[in-house]
């Protein structure tokens, strides 16, 4: 019904306002223009890994504020930069599986954390250009922030022209799904789309590759368990090796992160 009369009218949108569901909500957790100048990106995202510069390939990551060779924000786009060296001391990794170190490349994490609840979902989305040369193993990814796992990745790259799309339930229960990826270097978008299941235990991801749904994984037990956001660029590895002998450059761009719900 709608009320001739201007009191009515206003009493009729404010009502329909107050009882639109929260649910429906969306908070912006990160922006798309995060990487638009480094004071941004430093007030969204932080250096290296969260536990460091080390994990299971053969790059060290570097990068501070004061620090930009291999971590690069220009023109509203990340570039991760890796480059071979010989002389980065400890020259093994202090991950295991401990493997020599054979560049210096770049990492980061946002700083906040992703935790689906029964009363919240993400989605989380990007742009990139990734290489699919043998010995480069780019990402984008969740992991725990405590323990291990869960751990889904909404792109990965090693060393072929494959995108794979895994959720890691135990180190020996995983789904992967992998999409074709072209190799001209040109960008693509990925998307990640996580929501609480029914038995508000597990979490439903559906992947996106340019606006198309790819795969739809579950995460068993990632409710309420806080995950870290991860971009980096390793190298060899599970990607192969010998790696390039020379500069390897990932970019990423239009990166956003929002929450739905309460």
């Amino acid at each position: 019904m709608i009320f001739q009369t201007l009191t009515g009218t206003i009493f009729l949108t404010t009502l329909g306002l107050l009882c639109s569901p929260t649910a429906y909500a969306a908070t912006t957790v990160i922006p798309s223009n995060s990487f638009s100048s480094y004071s941004t990106f430093e007030s969204y995202w932080a250096y290296l890994y969260p536990w460091g510069s080390d994990h299971n390939g053969s790059a060290r990551m570097k990068g501070s504020s004061s620090d930009h060779s291999n971590i690069v924000v220009a023109s509203n786009t990340l570039s991760l930069i890796a480059t071979p060296t010989s002389n980065l001391s400890p020259p093994t990794s202090s991950a295991d599986p401990h493997p020599a170190i054979h560049y210096a490349s770049g990492a980061i994490h946002a700083k906040s954390q992703i935790t689906v609840t029964s009363a919240n979902g993400y989605t989380i989305s990007g742009e990139f250009s990734a290489s699919t040369a043998k010995g480069t193993w780019p990402a984008f990814w969740l992991t725990a922030v405590n323990g291990w796992p869960p751990e889904a990745d909404i792109g990965e790259w090693k060393g072929t022209a494959n995108n794979w799309y895994n959720t890691f339930n135990t180190s020996s229960v995983v789904r992967s799904d992998l999409v074709s990826w072209p190799t001209d270097l040109s960008f693509h978008s990925l998307k990640a789309v996580l929501t609480a299941e029914s038995n508000n235990a597990d979490v439903k991801i559906q992947f996106y590759m340019d606006n198309t749904l790819r795969a739809t994984q579950y995460g068993q037990g990632f409710v309420g368990k806080p995950m870290w956001l991860i971009i980096n660029l390793q190298m060899e590895g599970s990607s192969g090796s010998p790696g390039p002998t020379g500069t390897t450059t990932y970019k990423i761009r239009n990166v956003e992160v929002t929450r739905t719900g309460s």
